[in-house]
């Protein structure tokens, strides 16, 4: 394990009035979200949708972008490699490793597959540029869902990988992420999450990982998205705060959270009064994909006229996603009512 390797990169990821985005979707997710604007997915299309965001100047919001494995070895039109472009522009490049997820044996649930090789991914990866990765498990709330089993099965994995990445001296990205979907309330959000933190953090200590060299990325505690009655703003980021101080320890540097559906806009505010909450351990940012990138791809349309305007619509988010991990996002209402901003030139 390269001690000095990872204390470099998590300070260059953890730094306050920055996130990271999320730029790693897989193939059939991006291809959905292509198909929204009537675009193909193909690898042409997605390397220029990616250097559309690469060549945005969200450096000042952003320490860090999350790549997909294709777009490690990907390069803008100009024949620089992406990992490259983004650290020349002071943006750490990583890069998901997780293979997706397959059935958990014996459920009806999930587990992430990955682990198989991954050694040997990893060492690949690095060498194409990248400094840090990320692991997604994914649980969901149903009548009999998530069982223990489920937690605890995806959680050892999860600590496996964390394992493997810091011997080699990529920081880990752990994110235990609980669905949206369903008619649970907030309240059942907490439960759920709250265990699923502890076992994670229980396999984690077992591996021996090196908390202060890792980063947290977790779900908010929010309401299923079928429920009857919506949280608050100031309720879910009371229920998120109270859960992360019973379940994660003091010694994890930075909890940047996932949207996961929620909408670009409450995404923000929620982030925002969740950095109200008071002085905490940890730094609390953001780490999303859909919640920076929503308007940018409705924006961009698969035309090179567009780019301009879609990374104007990049930079705004960034940026007030920025301001929101401070606790500085003003109101919703006041804030979005503004025209979008122009990208400095």
């Amino acid at each position: 394990m390269t001690i000095h390797e990872l204390a470099t990169t998590i300070k260059q990821l953890v730094i306050p009035g920055k996130g990271i985005l999320a730029a790693d979707e897989s193939q059939p997710t991006i291809g959905k979200r292509f198909a929204s604007i009537q675009l193909e997915s193909t690898p042409e299309t997605r390397r220029s949708y990616r250097e559309l965001l690469f060549e945005t100047p969200i450096e000042n919001f952003i320490s860090a972008v999350i790549l997909h494995e294709e777009t490690l070895i990907q390069q803008n039109q100009r024949g620089k490699n992406f990992p490259q472009l983004l650290a020349e522009r002071g943006m750490v490049p990583g890069v998901k490793v997780d293979k997706g997820l397959i059935p958990l044996a014996g459920t009806d649930e999930k587990i992430t597959q990955g682990i198989d090789g991954l050694a040997e991914r990893l060492t690949h990866y690095k060498q194409l540029g990248a400094r840090f990765t990320k692991w997604r498990m994914v649980l969901t709330i149903a009548h009999h869902s998530p069982s223990e089993l489920a937690i605890e099965a995806n959680a050892h994995v999860m600590a496996q990988y964390a394992a493997l990445c810091q011997e080699i001296g990529l920081v880990p990205i752990v994110e235990p992420e609980l669905l949206m979907d369903g008619a649970h309330s907030i309240e059942c959000c907490a439960d759920v999450t709250e265990r699923a933190l502890s076992n994670v953090f229980t396999q984690l200590k077992k591996y021996k990982i090196l908390l202060e060299y890792m980063i947290l990325k977790p779900n908010m505690v929010i309401n299923g998205n079928q429920y009857s009655q919506h949280a608050s703003v100031t309720e879910v980021a009371q229920a998120t705060i109270k859960v992360l101080r019973r379940s994660v320890p003091a010694s994890v540097p930075s909890i940047n959270f996932l949207s996961g559906g929620q909408t670009p806009e409450m995404a923000t505010a929620h982030l925002n009064r969740i950095n109200k909450e008071g002085a905490q351990p940890w730094l609390l940012s953001f780490s999303y994909g859909r919640a920076l990138q929503d308007q940018t791809l409705k924006l961009w349309q698969g035309s090179s006229e567009n780019i301009k305007l879609a990374q104007n619509a990049l930079y705004k988010r960034a940026k007030l996603n920025a301001h929101a991990s401070k606790g500085k996002y003003r109101t919703l209402m006041e804030t979005e009512s503004h025209e979008p901003e122009s990208v400095p030139a």
